[in-house]
């Protein structure tokens, strides 16, 4: 494990590779698994104020979602997740002209329709965040559907920390990152 200021960090986000293949998997990551996307308790603060920005850019079922459910739903641990469709896919998900689900906040995002790029979470995807009291623990969460994402992602000679350098600066800033690297290398160089 990596020690960084106020995070441990897995030695798995140091050592494997990945790099998102949406070709391969469709983006699936936003329609798997029990919840969507966990969403910070700042997120949804965000989501409220920039709904009315983000609407335009979803789909009619993910607006019919979002009107039948809210903008977030709490789980049963009482931690929030976007609306799904169905239990489903995310409700701000979309399909592409090529079948790939797309983040509708996303494309607001680039747009130029809200500040918010998506949840933090989708961003920093493989990588899962669990809090704790005083610290933060930061893990690969292995999946079968990004299976594509490890071969690519080796082939390219891309190791997960290297390919979300910009959400793990989002979250943790440059200084967070550069310590980060400097750690791997030093780490590396010992070997």
């Amino acid at each position: 494990m990596i020690q960084i200021q106020h995070t441990i960090i897995s030695d798995d986000i140091r050592d494997n590779f990945f790099v998102c293949n949406l070709e391969a998997c469709k983006g699936a990551c936003c329609v798997e698994g029990d919840l969507g996307a966990p969403l910070e308790n700042e997120e949804l603060q965000i989501l409220q104020n920039e709904y009315e920005a983000i609407k335009p850019f979803l789909t009619e079922a993910g607006r019919e979602a979002i009107e039948q459910q809210g903008l977030y739903i709490k789980d049963w641990e009482g931690d929030y997740s976007t609306t799904t469709i169905n239990d489903r896919e995310c409700a701000y998900a979309l399909y592409d002209e090529r079948g790939i689900l797309k983040c509708g906040i996303e494309q607001a995002y680039l747009a130029g329709a809200t500040s918010f790029k998506k949840p933090i979470s989708c961003h920093l995807y493989p990588i899962r965040v669990t809090k704790y009291d005083g610290f933060e623990a930061l893990n690969y969460d292995r999946w079968t559907i990004c299976s594509p994402a490890c071969s690519f992602g080796a082939s390219l000679g891309v190791r997960i920390y290297q390919f979300l350098k910009e959400p793990l600066i989002r979250k943790y800033g440059e200084e967070w990152y550069g310590e980060l690297v400097t750690e791997i290398e030093q780490g590396r160089e010992a070997e």
